[in-house]
């Protein structure tokens, strides 16, 4: 099995999402939790932004950047690199990122440059980084709306220049996955063995997670996430959804992410939710609220017997105690007496029937039900058995 390495971009990208502002002292707290989680590569901030985004990175640098890759993120030019090498500091493993548009819309409307002054500028800053650090990773932004032929000799000539890993973003959120795929499989083959072709997919059409890992099947050594999608405009590739579809589709895959310690993914989930203030979706796969939440008869009934029969994820692999049996209107029997058993209710058979009539009939009354709801219920049905 090939290691993938993952390189979370959750202070830098996520924080690119609208509202959000994570404080130096933050983006250290998030970065400590990501090391438990076991991420190898942080990028964690754009130092030439603000002073406290060079701060940040500066904080998780001195922090961690001995132990675990530490990024900053640059345009292509002179100050943005000389102010990102300031605030990685000595850090041992520290790694500059250069960013420039490969595609022509970026390139007429955005830099008003030639494909030709844009690769020099690309080559030259790349030598620029390197002699700051030895890791230096190029970005091609909007690469999956680039001529392929331009970018790949793009990518070829920053890598000449010293770039260790070649970073293709969907910057828009346009490719499809099989033409994601297949761009990262044309620069995986035409790029020397040793440079590491790094997926980085937003998510506009929706299709952020399912271009990474047609990127990763396609040989991508690296991936770009953030924990629960957040990013610009509508997100970036979710962090938790593919480590976990790695983790569980391990036979498709086959990929090595054995270092990633999973049982953290939750606490890594609701410490990004409180601190970018951005909720997580209900219906959000793997840390949505209710991923593990079940409410219909049949599949309560089914999870009773044997919790694969709905439950594809052991919810204690990301940190959870259990899947729980949500009720209401739609829940059956079973479901129903195996809740009032674990509140200390015994009902024979009989009234356990008649109650579980009773209870669907006026559970469908509310929205929601809580403990003290059944009690209600309870004591009510049987009131009404007395008279």
């Amino acid at each position: 099995m090939k290691r993938v390495f993952i390189n979370d971009i959750t202070l830098r990208d996520g924080e690119q999402a609208a509202g959000v502002n994570f404080f130096p002292e933050e983006k250290l707290k998030i970065a400590e939790q990501l090391v438990k989680l076991g991420v190898t590569i942080i990028e964690a901030g754009f130092p030439i932004a603000s002073e406290s985004d060079a701060k940040g990175v500066s904080l998780v640098a001195k922090e961690f950047g001995n132990e675990i890759t530490v990024s900053a993120m640059c345009r292509a030019n002179k100050k943005d690199i000389e102010v990102a090498a300031e605030a990685l500091g000595p850090a041992k493993k520290g790694r500059i990122q250069v960013v420039m548009g490969t595609s022509d819309i970026h390139l007429k409307h955005k830099f008003n440059m030639s494909r030709q002054e844009a690769q020099d500028l690309s080559v030259d800053m790349v030598k620029y980084a390197k002699t700051f650090v030895d890791d230096v990773e190029f970005a091609a932004e909007d690469s999956t709306r680039s001529n392929v032929e331009y970018l790949a000799g793009v990518c070829k000539s920053t890598v000449a220049a010293g770039a260790k890993t070649i970073e293709l973003p969907d910057t828009v959120g346009y490719a499809t996955a099989d033409e994601y795929g297949a761009l990262v499989a044309r620069m995986v083959k035409e790029l020397p063995k040793d440079v590491i072709v790094s997926t980085h997919c937003h998510n506009d059409l929706g299709l952020a997670v399912a271009n990474t890992l047609a990127g990763i099947q396609a040989g991508a050594g690296q991936i770009e996430v953030t924990i629960n999608g957040i990013g610009e405009r509508v997100g970036n590739a979710s962090a938790e959804e593919v480590i976990m579809a790695l983790k569980v589709r391990g036979d498709h895959f086959n990929k090595d992410i054995s270092y990633i310690k999973t049982e953290e993914i939750i606490n890594t989930s609701r410490l990004v939710e409180e601190l970018s203030k951005i909720k997580t979706a209900y219906n959000k796969a793997i840390v949505g609220r209710n991923a593990f939440l079940h409410e219909s008869g049949i599949h309560q009934d089914g999870l009773l017997k044997s919790p694969q029969t709905y439950q594809l994820i052991d919810p204690k692999d990301i940190g959870l105690d259990g899947y729980q049996l949500m009720l209401g209107k739609l829940s059956g029997s079973h479901a129903l007496e195996s809740k009032l058993n674990s509140l200390g209710i015994k009902l024979d058979k009989e009234e356990m029937k008649a109650f579980s009539v009773f209870f669907k009939d006026n559970s469908a009354k509310k929205k929601f039900i809580t403990d003290d709801d059944i009690f209600n219920l309870l004591e009510r049905f049987k009131n009404e058995k007395v008279r």
